[in-house]
């Protein structure tokens, strides 16, 4: 390609809100390039972004994950040696209200006081009045915490408010966004941007569907787009947790099609773990890989 990557990549403005994106600039690049559309590719390679967002980025997010800023040069890297057979890339957002179930001003306490972050509150913890919904609705949020504990889910935790709709911090990281806009004009393939956790009374960790949901939600447009391509890439963050899920949902739906989910893999070195969480997370990714045939593997280890 005439267009190098520092012409597209400034790794000091990764996780940045210094940085410019200039998206025109990048649409310009793209096109100017003499790459074949995607649409004309024999093999065709899905990237699977999970919430590479501001929030999730270390140094000015809410939510921030180490390893972030180093996990988004690295799929960059990944993603521009690709160019030219990286087919489609899907992104997830988070995109969240303040008045949400994992949020503290959801809870008070007898006394009026909001949760802290990172706070664990139980079915039990609400039944003994530890803590109540502020503003009514206890018996719907008792209900998500009872399916919590019988699904076996993750505990409900208190995040830092994040995400919030039409924030910085709801962005897609700026200089994953012109690598991802420079591939959209360079192939002739649009991104699809996907969004989720806007209903109030769950946690949607992954792509696919929520926590609990009384109406059973499922994103048949996602499950779709993963069956129609002959290899799936996974990155973003964090690993623990939206990656997690997402890779799980997937992996359940298509549980008797071992030829759908052998074709995912996960480039571990293009995410990072909530704190706390690295040695559940590694054990996690290894019981998929075990059950359903998925891959592990190194951004740096693949060229398409």
């Amino acid at each position: 390609m005439n267009t190098t990557y520092q012409h597209i990549i400034d790794v000091n403005h990764i996780a940045s809100y210094e940085s410019i994106e200039d998206i025109n600039n990048m649409l310009t690049l793209g096109q100017s390039e003499n790459i074949k559309p995607a649409s004309q590719d024999q093999k065709r390679n899905l990237l699977l972004a999970i919430d590479v967002q501001n929030d999730f980025m270390e140094g000015i997010g809410s939510l921030a994950v180490q390893g972030s800023r180093a996990d988004v040069q690295r799929l960059t890297q990944w993603m521009y040696r690709n160019i030219g057979s990286l087919t489609q890339v899907i992104c997830s957002l988070d995109c969240h209200s303040m008045m949400q179930i994992f949020h503290p001003v959801w809870w008070v306490d007898h006394e009026g006081n909001h949760p802290e972050p990172f706070t664990i509150i139980t079915y039990d913890d609400v039944i003994q009045g530890v803590w109540s919904a502020a503003h009514g609705g206890n018996e719907r949020s008792l209900e998500y915490l009872k399916n919590l504990e019988n699904d076996h889910k993750k505990k409900l935790c208190i995040w830092p408010y994040h995400c919030l709709e039409g924030t910085a911090g709801a962005k897609l990281e700026s200089q994953f966004t012109k690598i991802l806009y420079f591939h959209a004009a360079a192939r002739s393939s649009p991104p699809q941007l996907i969004y989720k956790g806007q209903n109030p009374y769950t946690e949607m960790y992954g792509i696919i569907k929520a926590e609990y949901d009384p109406d059973h939600y499922i994103n048949y447009e996602v499950l779709n787009a993963v069956s129609q391509f002959d290899a799936i890439y996974m990155a973003g963050q964090a690993s623990s947790h939206c990656v997690l899920a997402s890779v799980t949902q997937i992996l359940e739906h298509f549980a008797d099609h071992r030829e759908i989910t052998s074709r995912i893999t996960l480039l571990e070195d293009c995410m990072s773990p909530i704190a706390g969480y690295e040695e559940s997370t590694r054990q996690q990714f290894e019981v998929l890989q075990e059950r359903y045939g998925i891959h592990i593997r190194k951004s740096t280890d693949i060229i398409l």
